[in-house]
């Protein structure tokens, strides 16, 4: 081989030797280039994570909020509901009782305007204007048979004139009596009583009672005597049967 030759082949070597690490290093630089756009890609898609984390956990307590909100709605309207409930209940019985107080006050009116009848449970006696030995004269009221003890009542409102033994003034016949004057002028006596409890002056409504019922002065047995009298005073009476009928009131 001549030097020549022996040149070429050396210089064809070198660049093959050369051209080889070029290849490397440009392979070596593709390589890395290709690993940092690699991890530069996968470096963008971690860092968006924090921020789709968050939207998910807005949205969460966003929902969370409404639903509580709801909730509460609920509760408030349910609270409202309730009350008003209450409220109507409470109206109605307010009306109810200002009903009752009004059939009270009512029932207590008629009372006082009304009249009643001296005793309960009572079986008809002797009647008005009846001869007979057991009076001087005539008989001047109504005898109701009742037990001794029974509560006597004040026919209608008004107030007591006589009251006590002796027929309150009318005499030992009655024995224990009373006389209330009312507001129409006209008088009620009430004789023969166990028990006397009211005294002169004293006011006295329909249906109160004023003693009990006995035997005390002329008298069979147990009974009451009943009287209706234009004056305080025996002698004025009236048949009362009749006049309580006129009043509203049937014995």
């Amino acid at each position: 081989m001549s030097k020549r030759t022996a040149f070429r082949n050396s210089s064809k070597a070198v660049l093959r030797t050369r051209a080889a690490v070029v290849a490397a290093g440009l392979g070596a630089s593709v390589a890395l280039g290709s690993g940092v756009a690699l991890a530069a890609d996968t470096t963008a898609t971690v860092s968006e994570f924090p921020a789709f984390a968050s939207v998910v956990a807005l949205d969460d307590a966003l929902n969370t909020q409404a639903a509580t909100q709801l909730k509460v709605a609920e509760k408030e309207k349910q609270a409202a509901e309730q009350a008003k409930r209450d409220a109507a209940k409470r109206a109605d019985e307010a009306r109810k009782q200002a009903e009752e107080a009004r059939k009270q006050a009512e029932a207590s009116r008629k009372r006082a305007d009304g009249w009643v009848a001296p005793v309960a449970g009572y079986q008809i006696g002797q009647p008005f204007g009846k001869a007979g030995s057991m009076w001087a004269h005539k008989h001047s009221g109504q005898d109701l048979v009742v037990g001794t003890g029974t509560a006597v009542m004040s026919v209608h409102g008004g107030t007591v004139v006589k009251a006590g033994p002796n027929g309150g003034g009318d005499g030992p016949a009655y024995g224990n009596a009373i006389v209330i004057k009312h507001d129409n002028n006209t008088y009620s006596q009430y004789a023969h009583l166990s028990q006397v409890k009211v005294s002169v002056g004293q006011t006295v409504t329909t249906g109160q009672v004023i003693g009990l019922s006995g035997s005390t002065g002329n008298s069979s047995g147990p009974h009451l005597h009943f009287e209706i009298r234009t004056t305080p005073n025996y002698g004025s009476g009236i048949e009362p049967v009749g006049f309580l009928k006129a009043h509203g009131e049937n014995l």
